[in-house]
This record gives structure tokens, C-alpha cells and sequence, in this order.
């Protein structure tokens, strides 16, 4: 590999190079990602057929008390309601009884959905790259390998302006809630950080590389549109350290979002229609 290559996250012969390993997860963080392993396969047993990390701690930059645990779980079938809601439960128990991760999440797919043509350069990219095995037999032998064309900035965000509208509804209920400041601090996270990727993936093509660093993918960014760049530098700032201040979600839907939905659609185009409610919120 190259060391420009490597900079930008690529290997010998310019494809996306796959991030984070179980060897990378920081010794405090490794009984978290054990206790994961085993009730993952408790809660699904024989209908689970693999599993991943994803996100700083297999990328090894995890903080104490400050990051969260991301998981995807593959099934051999399409996952339930109550499968959503026994992963949700799985992550809140990790979150009471482990100090050192701050929250986290749990993505649930069936098997065929994620080697679909559909998916091929959306959730599929995200397992081959993205997701570092953690059981089971690892989906990314049945998947291509991937460079940082425009095909895959369009299936992985090109769907910003159908998200925006779900969003306001978000924030909108947030203010309904009687934890209003811890709600809007998760969501200034989760928005912060997806439009950092989305700006980011914006411009990935004629950068060439990619990254999940959110101050790189800023920096990348701020190089093609100087006039957005503070916004963005912001977005990736508050990514790692949220605050709950409702108007920066404000800005975020009248302003960055509309904006950045609609240069993303002038670049790229738009993402492959999904079944309803098949685009996550």
C-alpha cells in the first residue's frame, strides 16, 4: 500500500480499504464488546447469522464514558418489531451496566436484504468497509470491493431531503419529552455526525479517498466549498462532544440540511427508491 493511499484510506489498487479490527478495540472497552458477542447470540440464537462492531471502538479511538457501541446483527430472516425492540433493550442494559460506553445502537438486517443488488452499494458497503466481524461467517466475502465513485456517494447518502422531513418531526416531539435536553443532545449527535458524512461523501469523488474521522471528512469538505466550511467544521465538532441547544437543530433543518440535500441531488442525483420504510429516520 501506498502512503497516499493509506492517508486516504484506500488500498494498493484504490479500493476502499476495510476499517477497524477486533485487535484495535481498547482493552477497557473489551468486555462491553464480549458481553455484546454473547447475549447477541442469546437473544437470537440460530436465526442470527453474523454480527459486527462498527464506529471508534473497533476503529481504536474510543473515548472512556464518551462513546457508544454500535452493532449490526445479520439474520438468516428479515428481522421483527420485537426483534428491534429485544436489540434496543440488549444496548440499554450494556449502556446501565457499562460506565465506559455512553450510549449506542443496534442495527438489525436480514441476510438477503444486505447482498441485494438494492443494497449493494448502501448497507452492503457499509458491511464490507465499514463493520469489523465479530460473529458468524463475514458477509463481505459475497461482496464487491468499492471505490470512492460517485455511484456509491449517491446509494449511500442521496437520500438527505427524505430524511429532513423526519427529522423536524423528531425535534418537533423532542420538545414534548420530559427529558427534552438529554433528547435534543443525542439528536444534535446523530444530525451532526450524518451530515458531517453526508458533506463529506459530497465531495469523496473528487477527493478521491475516504475517511470516518468526522474533523477529516470536515477538512475534506472545507477544500470544495470554503463557504460552508465553518458550518460543517462545527457539525463535526459537536459529533464527538453534543450539546442540546435546540438552535442548532434549527439551523441544521432551515439551513445546512436544505442546502446540502439539494447540491448532494444537483452532483450525484438521487438514491434508489426503498420499500416503505425500508430508509432509516
Amino acid at each position: 500500500m501506498t502512503d497516499t493511499a493509506a492517508v486516504r484510506g484506500l488500498d494498493a489498487q484504490g479500493y476502499i480499504a476495510r476499517e477497524g479490527s477486533l485487535a484495535r478495540v481498547p482493552a477497557a472497552f473489551r468486555p462491553v464488546v464480549a458481553a455484546a458477542r454473547d447475549r447477541l447470540t442469546d437473544l437470537f440464537g440460530v436465526r442470527l447469522h453474523s454480527a459486527y462492531l462498527y464506529g471508534s471502538i473497533p476503529r481504536g479511538t474510543a473515548r472512556v464514558g464518551r462513546s457508544d457501541l454500535d452493532l449490526l446483527a445479520a439474520l438468516h430472516d428479515e428481522p421483527t418489531e420485537a426483534d428491534r425492540a429485544g436489540a434496543r433493550a440488549l444496548v440499554e442494559t450494556l449502556d446501565t451496566e457499562f460506565p465506559q460506553i455512553d450510549g449506542g445502537g443496534a442495527l438489525l438486517y436480514g441476510r438477503a436484504r444486505l447482498l441485494s443488488d438494492l443494497e449493494r452499494h448502501d448497507m452492503g458497503f457499509f458491511v464490507a468497509c465499514l463493520c469489523t466481524p465479530l460473529l458468524g461467517d463475514d458477509l463481505a466475502a459475497s461482496l464487491p470491493r468499492y471505490r470512492p465513485d460517485t455511484l456509491l456517494a449517491r446509494e449511500t447518502n442521496g437520500d438527505l431531503g427524505l430524511l429532513l422531513p423526519r427529522w423536524r418531526e423528531r425535534v418537533t416531539r423532542a420538545g414534548d419529552v420530559s427529558d427534552s435536553e438529554h433528547t435534543r443532545r443525542s439528536l444534535v449527535r446523530y444530525m451532526s455526525r450524518h451530515l458531517v458524512r453526508t458533506a463529506f461523501t459530497l465531495v469523496m469523488p473528487r477527493w478521491s479517498g475516504w475517511s470516518s474521522d468526522l474533523r477529516v471528512m470536515a477538512d475534506v469538505f472545507a477544500g470544495y466549498y470554503p463557504e460552508r466550511a465553518a458550518q460543517v467544521r462545527a457539525a463535526a465538532a459537536l459529533g464527538y462532544e453534543p450539546t442540546g441547544d435546540a438552535a442548532v437543530l434549527a439551523a441544521y433543518l432551515d439551513d445546512l440540511g436544505p442546502w446540502l440535500a439539494r447540491e448532494y441531488t444537483r452532483v450525484h442525483g438521487t438514491k434508489a427508491a426503498r420499500p416503505e420504510g425500508a430508509t432509516a429516520a
